[in-house]
């Protein structure tokens, strides 16, 4: 699934949202951030005090005003999941919503990210929020994994993985002043994430050996030497089973 084939967004933003939301980044980009006040973005936008704090709780949020319902997205489509879904595939999936939500409106993201740039107070309202994806994927993955050895902690390791990944390509894109196809960037560096974790929540086969141990060398062909292991087999025992059969043990 590409950023193209995601779950639809909500729309029907209200116009005086959007006219508040144009008003502070005109004043922010004109006065600065730390210059404007809310009475400066309520009175260029012709409305009363009262009018912003019933969209947005601080100054803060005006900067991130789509964040709340794509998280609200992310839920929603992260407890829609078919129980068949590859756990990894549909959080990576589930991270595309927030990289449509910045390729919707490119200009004002690029606007965002160099403001955010320069305004501590806002970098570290944003780290909040990235906090905030990341534990709706890792809860979805602790569900999906739960049972599973180190369930927990691959969860929240391969969560943790996802919302890097993405953020590492949607800068790169906002870097470039939103130039480039950002779906193709983010596709790229999810596709490290599947391909590292992707069989995280298969069960283990019986394949070889019991008990979580590694199993039997099942043969070598030239320089190629295949191993067959249990997925939760440890880490250690897999490297014993392939020095014996390399000759180093």
């Amino acid at each position: 699934m590409n950023a193209s084939s995601a779950p639809p967004r909500r729309d029907g933003r209200p116009p005086m949202r959007e006219a508040l939301v144009a008003a502070a980044f005109h004043l922010f980009l004109e006065r600065g951030y730390e210059q404007t006040t809310v009475d400066d973005i309520v009175a260029l936008a012709g409305v009363g005090r009262r009018s912003f704090f019933r969209y947005f709780p601080s100054k803060e949020d005006v900067v991130f005003p789509d964040h709340e319902g794509c998280l609200a997205d992310m839920t929603a489509f992260l407890a829609a999941s078919p129980a068949d879904a590859e756990p990894v595939r549909r959080v990576c999936d589930a991270a595309r919503l927030v990289l449509r939500m910045y390729a919707e409106n490119p200009s004002f993201s690029v606007q965002r990210y160099r403001l955010t740039k320069r305004v501590p107070g806002l970098r570290a309202y944003e780290l909040s929020v990235v906090w905030r994806y990341e534990r709706a994927l890792a809860a979805y993955l602790r569900e999906r994994l739960a049972g599973r050895p180190d369930g927990t902690l691959r969860a929240d390791v391969i969560a943790a993985a996802v919302v890097a990944a993405h953020n590492n390509a949607l800068r790169a894109w906002l870097r470039s002043d939103g130039v480039g196809d950002a779906a193709a960037t983010v596709d790229h560096a999810l596709g490290c994430v599947q391909a590292a974790f992707g069989d995280s929540a298969r069960p283990a086969t019986a394949a070889a050996g019991q008990g979580g141990e590694a199993g039997a060398v099942s043969g070598t062909h030239g320089d190629v030497v295949v191993v067959v292991a249990r997925r939760d087999a440890p880490l250690w025992q897999v490297v014993r089973e392939l020095e014996t059969v390399l000759g180093r043990s």
